[in-house]
């Protein structure tokens, strides 16, 4: 390697980047008038890519954003964490995609996306050189973006090729959104990564409707094959991995929540970070239930990604 030449990517990210416009109260649904606030950037594996870089790993990110002040918006953001985006691609042809958003008292949410139609739906295999994946440890895929589009799908296809061939290790959030697919496809298009997958991230409902199992953590064991590490995220109730046989559970952080959105993406991220830096599992576990639950605590999809000395505070790991 040349001194010109960067350093290679510890975590690689595809998928969609959009930007989220919400309400700022509980109970203001989206048919009624009523105030919102944003636009905050988002998109699951946006979040991951923002959360990975906040935490230390040198981290890249494949997409399109819109020629226009939301993808402005997301392109500042993702910069300003230090995100490596010569992949990020600027379409002069399609708006930014985004996404209304509103909350429940019952923990729910309603979502009315702009999405497969706009930037982000274009992602396709052109946009995923050979090159970048050279000297990278991780590449992160999630089910929303296999879901959005046939070019997004390929190009995720694409991708995981690619980075088995530079001898990375793929990573697997099923994310499963059949509100965008339906399930049974979604099942479809998750299958050829989840053949490859040596991380799986579920939550034990997406475990299940992978599985056909119909308990959490028996979906959880048959998705630990040999060679693979499965980490159950359950929320409030923390976490549980399971690696060779062997079950870890790390417990939650007692947290008030103002926004859920990101949660899980913050956990994926800080999980993968934990592994490059070779701590054990149940070590990685509990700093990933960190990052997560630190994620809540601020309105916004990216705004609670904590810095790496935030989540080894909450975690209680010795900085290294």
């Amino acid at each position: 390697m040349t001194q010109e030449e960067p350093l290679p990517l510890d975590i690689i990210a595809i998928g969609e980047a959009l930007v989220e416009i919400m309400r700022p109260e509980r109970e203001q649904p989206l048919d009624l008038p009523a105030p919102f606030v944003g636009p905050f950037p988002s998109g699951a594996p946006a979040i991951f890519a923002d959360a990975a870089a906040r935490l230390g790993a040198r981290t890249g990110f494949i997409g399109v954003v819109g020629d226009d002040d939301f993808g402005l918006c997301l392109r500042r953001r993702l910069t300003e964490d230090g995100l490596e985006l010569a992949c990020l691609r600027v379409s002069e042809t399609h708006t930014t995609g985004c996404a209304f958003v509103a909350y429940f008292d019952d923990g729910s949410r309603r979502f009315l996306f702009h999405l497969r139609h706009a930037a982000a739906g274009t992602l396709s295999p052109e946009d995923v050189p050979s090159e970048y994946f050279r000297g990278s440890r991780f590449l992160h895929v999630m089910g929303s973006a296999l879901a959005l589009s046939d070019a997004s799908r390929e190009a995720c296809y694409r991708a995981v090729r690619l980075a088995k061939a530079a001898g990375a290790r793929v990573s697997l959030d099923p994310n499963l959104r059949p509100e965008l697919l339906g399930l049974d496809k979604v099942r479809a298009v998750c299958a050829p990564v989840l053949e490859v997958a040596d991380v799986v991230l579920p939550s034990g409902a997406e475990a299940r409707m992978l599985t056909g199992a119909d308990d959490d953590e028996a979906a959880a064991r048959d998705l630990a094959r040999p060679g693979r590490t499965v980490a159950l995220k359950r929320g409030e109730k923390g976490s549980v991995v399971f690696q060779a046989g062997e079950r870890f559970e790390a417990a939650a952080f007692p947290v008030v929540e103002v926004d859920p959105t990101g949660a899980g993406d913050c956990y994926d991220a800080a999980f993968l970070v934990g592994m490059l830096r070779g701590w054990d599992l149940s070590q990685v576990a509990r700093f990933a239930n960190a990052a997560g639950a630190l994620a809540v605590t601020r309105l916004g999809p990216m705004e609670g990604a904590p810095r790496l000395d935030e989540a080894l505070a909450l975690a209680g790991i010795a900085s290294q």
